[in-house]
Order: structure tokens, then C-alpha cells, then sequence
């Protein structure tokens, strides 16, 4: 015979009568346990009464348990969202985990009542055992389908910055190192991501060390051992996501030198061949902002030299030698060779950066021939350089506020942090002997207070002869004398601002070491 709402209601009060002598109404709680056979009203009850009287009989536990999540699984939702809210309160001894177990798994609900009711029964018992609780949805994240681990990940990294220190002790902090360090084995690039935040935000790893340990978990899921395929948009994929999530890590005295020396000895010699992993982004760019970011953290470096050697090249190929005149002394328009601001800022920042290694590579480790084209190729990209900065200030001058918030504005805005960077730069190596002295704030990053002010505007004539250096730059060919660059508009339209690259989710393909696909999980309940 079913029961009805008089019976839930009978035993409620034979059991609450009782106080603190329920023992001997174990039938009253069957009957309890019995609602959730009944209609809706009687199922709402069921959910109601059973977590209330459940720590009483424990002989029953396991029945009284698998009978909450009956009205976990039922049709109507709001039946669910019922049960769901009572199951903090089965959260008890060695029910915990299992009671995690069963909450993580019900992540994968569409309804948004429903999955904000089971983040908050997350939250609930997180504050009753943390440790016990990640348990339950570590095993998920393990074992689980996917759409439950993928959900799980999520919750870990947009909830556990949220508790407090008395729920995330150093214990639960390391476990959750040690657990998150066995999931990394096997992941998605969006998994990564998000993994990497979470560890990123554990209190126990704000020291040297702990960003060190961060930066090891990095640099094994960035592959730097084995040579780079610049054809394999999956292999370039990793490295950007891997290099984005080591940049934050960085500082004086956690270095980028493995990731530098990467960067210049297999990715640089293969910069123009490069697969980009998302149509519209600019790979060559991106991965030259990802270098000169991470140059000013680079230690001592084992081939120096060779490195340097590697960025001194590749800037040369971004730095355009004067066009050719023509027979009446004029230079061809069309010959005219484009000035790449944006990579040659990179470059330029990285080089000086990793100069400052090896102050005598310009004097001592580059010939006579080669330093002279340099020199050439400098002069003539600085009075280039000079035009355009000119025009900049021209046409941005006497805008101030929302005038200079138009998309047009912004980029000439950031087009003049470009330039007068490269300005800067440029003056520092035309000194004799080459300086490495000069401060920066790379364009497309916010400005330290604590960083030098940009010089005064210098005029044409100072930066084309070397500004205030000591000696003179050897005298050029006539051809070099005259301004003849005109910049084309829009030049930074494309390649202007901050990175976006990172918001476009993982690594291609599924989990995996190699980011392979994980095998297919189970489907249906399992708890």
C-alpha cells in the first residue's frame, strides 16, 4: 500500500516525539523512506524527512542514502532540486566522499536551477570536509564521462579561489597539487587552462618555489625536448598555450630560460612556416610577443651566443635595407620595402634584453661587413620611424577623452607606445659602444610606474646620426641621407593590442599526453 501524506506526516511526529530516543522506530523511518514511491507531494516530503532523522539509524543508511538519490534522479525538478539541497546533509563521516561523488556527477544537469542548487550543496559540504570533497570530484575528473569532468574542472577553478583559509588548509592545498598533477597526465588544452589556474591560485605555491614547481608542470606539457614541427598546427597550439601559462609565472628569480632558448632555437629558424592553429591569428606575431615577454626573465643561458646570434638574424630580416635609386637619383615608390613596427619592436626588445648578456656580441661576435649593414638597415628604419611618429602626433594631437576611445584612435594610440619604443631601442644601440641601458614598457602592456619615462621627442636629425652618442655612425651612402619613407596607412590595424589568442579555448584534438583523444567513459549513473 502506498503511502500517503498522513503516514509522512504520522512517523514525522512519532520520530521527532522520540528526541533523542529513536532507536526503536525504525519502522517510522521505513515509512519515511518508503515516500519516495509515493506521488510528488509525498516525494517532496520523502526529501525533506529523510536527511533530518538519517544520522539516527544508521543500520539504514545506505537505503535512506539510495532513496535521497532516487529524488535526485525524478522527472519533475523541482522534486530534484529538493533532494539536492538536502544532501550536505548526508555528508558525514565516510559518506562524504560519496556524497561528493554523487554531487559531482549530477554537474551535468541543463537545468540552471538545478546545477546552481548542486554548486551550492558543493559549497555546502566543501565547509564539512574539503579534503573528503575533492575526493569525490577528483575520482570524477579521473574516472568520469566527460561532460561530468568537464564540469568538474570548471568547479574547481572558478570555486576554490573563493574559500576560505580555514576550509583550504596547506593539507587540502597539497592535495589538491598532488591530485590536479595526476590529471595533468592526461588532458585537453582547455583542461590545462583551467587546471593551470587552479594550482595557480593555491596559496601554498605564491612562493619562488611553489611558481617553480608550477612552471615544471609547464614545461612537461610543453614537449621543449623534442624538435618543434612547424607544419603541425596541433604542436604549435601546445606550445603557445603552454608559453601563455608559464608567462605569469616568471619573475628575477624563476626564469624563462628553458622557454627562451625554445623560442630562439627551434621556433625562430622556422618562424615564417609556422602552422597558426586558428585562422585569423597572426602566429609570427603572437609568438614574437610571447618571446620578447618572456626575455627580460631569462637567465644565464647556455648558448648565449648562439641565441643572440639567432635574434640578431631574424631582425635583420624584419629590418628592410634602403631601396635601390633609380637613374635620376630618385628611389622607386613601389620598390619601397615596408616597415614591420610590431615585429621589429618584439625582436628589437628581445635582443636588448638578452644583449645586456653579452654587452660586446655587436663589437666583438659580428663582423665588420655584417654590423655595417646593420647599421644601414637601423639608420634608415629610424628616420622611417620618425615620419611616422610625426604623423602620429599630428593626428593625434589636442584629442583627449572619448575622442580618443574610437577604434581609429586606439590604434594610432598604440601604433605611437610602438613606435617610440623601437625609438628608444634604436638610440640605445647606435651608442659606441652599444647600450642596453634604456627601459621599456612593451606596447601591448600595461605601464609600470616603477619603468623609466620615455625620452623626449627626439628630432629626425638626432636619432638618424645616433642622438647624443659619443662617436658618430660611419658615414652612409648619399641614398641614406634623405627621409624618403611614407608609411601606409592602417599598417597596425591587424596586429595591434593585447593578446586574445588564449580565450579561444585548448589544444586541439582530445586528452592526452599528445593531446590525444581519452577513451570513451560510461555512461548513466554509477554512484
Amino acid at each position: 500500500m502506498a503511502v500517503t501524506i498522513e503516514d509522512l506526516y504520522r512517523s514525522y511526529g512519532v520520530l521527532a516525539d522520540a528526541k533523542d530516543n529513536l532507536s526503536p522506530h525504525k519502522d517510522a523511518y521505513q515509512v519515511i523512506l518508503d515516500g519516495v514511491k509515493g506521488g510528488p507531494k509525498e516525494k517532496r516530503l520523502a526529501a525533506q524527512f529523510i536527511p533530518k532523522f538519517f544520522s539516527s539509524f544508521p543500520e539504514l543508511a545506505d537505503s535512506a542514502i539510495n532513496a535521497q538519490l532516487d529524488l535526485c534522479e525524478d522527472e519533475d525538478v523541482s522534486i530534484r532540486r529538493q533532494a539536492i539541497k538536502e544532501l550536505p546533509r548526508f555528508a558525514t563521516g565516510e559518506n562524504i566522499l560519496r556524497v561528493a561523488d554523487i554531487l559531482t556527477q549530477l554537474l551535468q544537469t541543463d537545468d540552471t536551477a538545478e546545477f546552481n542548487q548542486v554548486n551550492a550543496s558543493l559549497i555546502a559540504i566543501f565547509k564539512i570536509d574539503a579534503k573528503g570533497t575533492l575526493g569525490g570530484l577528483f575520482s570524477q575528473i579521473l574516472q568520469g564521462e566527460d561532460i561530468v569532468r568537464e564540469r568538474a574542472i570548471k568547479f574547481l577553478s572558478t570555486k576554490l579561489k573563493t574559500l576560505p583559509e580555514d576550509v583550504m588548509t596547506k593539507e587540502v592545498e597539497d592535495y589538491v597539487f598532488a591530485e590536479t598533477k595526476k590529471v595533468l597526465e592526461d588532458v585537453t588544452g582547455e583542461e590545462f587552462v583551467l587546471l593551470m589556474r587552479v594550482v595557480s591560485g593555491l596559496r601554498v605555491l605564491q612562493t619562488v618555489n611553489g611558481r617553480q614547481q608550477l612552471v615544471e608542470l609547464v614545461v612537461e606539457q610543453a614537449f621543449l625536448e623534442q624538435a618543434l614541427n612547424p607544419a603541425d598546427p596541433d604542436t604549435v597550439d601546445r606550445l603557445l598555450q603552454c608559453t601563455r601559462q608559464a608567462l605569469p609565472l616568471f619573475s628575477k628569480n624563476v626564469h624563462s630560460t628553458r622557454f627562451v632558448t625554445y623560442f630562439c632555437e627551434h621556433v625562430l629558424p622556422n618562424l615564417s612556416s609556422l602552422t597558426s592553429p586558428v585562422a585569423e591569428l597572426d602566429i609570427q606575431l603572437e609568438v614574437l610577443k610571447l618571446l620578447a615577454e618572456m626575455s627580460p626573465f631569462c637567465g644565464d643561458m647556455e648558448k648565449l651566443e648562439a641565441n643572440l646570434n639567432m635574434l640578431f638574424t631574424k631582425l635583420l630580416e624584419f629590418m628592410p635595407l634602403p631601396p635601390e635609386e633609380v637613374e635620376n637619383g630618385e628611389n622607386s615608390a613601389s620598390e619601397e620595402p615596408k616597415l614591420q613596427f610590431s615585429y621589429v619592436e618584439c625582436l628589437l626588445f628581445g635582443f636588448h634584453q638578452l644583449g645586456k648578456k653579452l654587452p660586446d656580441f655587436l663589437l666583438e661576435k659580428v663582423d665588420a661587413e655584417r654590423l655595417k649593414d646593420f647599421k644601414i638597415r637601423l639608420q634608415y628604419f629610424a628616420r622611417g620611424l620618425q615620419v611616422y611618429i610625426r604623423q602620429l602626433r599630428v593626428a593625434l594631437q589636442g584629442k583627449t577623452g572619448d575622442a580618443l576611445k574610437t577604434d581609429e584612435n586606439k590604434i594610432k594610440v598604440v601604433a605611437l607606445k610602438i613606435t617610440n619604443n623601437i625609438n628608444i631601442l634604436i638610440k640605445d644601440l647606435f651608442h659606441n659602444p652599444p647600450s642596453f641601458k634604456s627601459t621599456i614598457t612593451l606596447s601591448w602592456k600595461p605601464v609600470q610606474k616603477s619603468e623609466a619615462v620615455a625620452p623626449k621627442r627626439p628630432s629626425g636629425e638626432e636619432i638618424g646620426s645616433g642622438g647624443s652618442t659619443k662617436k658618430q655612425v660611419s658615414p652612409l651612402p648619399r641614398r641614406d641621407a634623405r627621409q624618403i619613407y611614407n608609411p601606409p596607412s592602417g599598417k597596425y590595424s591587424a596586429t595591434i593590442g593585447n593578446f586574445t589568442y588564449e580565450q579561444r579555448g585548448g589544444f586541439r584534438g582530445g586528452r592526452g599526453r599528445s593531446f590525444g583523444g581519452r577513451g570513451n567513459r560510461s555512461r548513466g549513473r554509477i554512484y
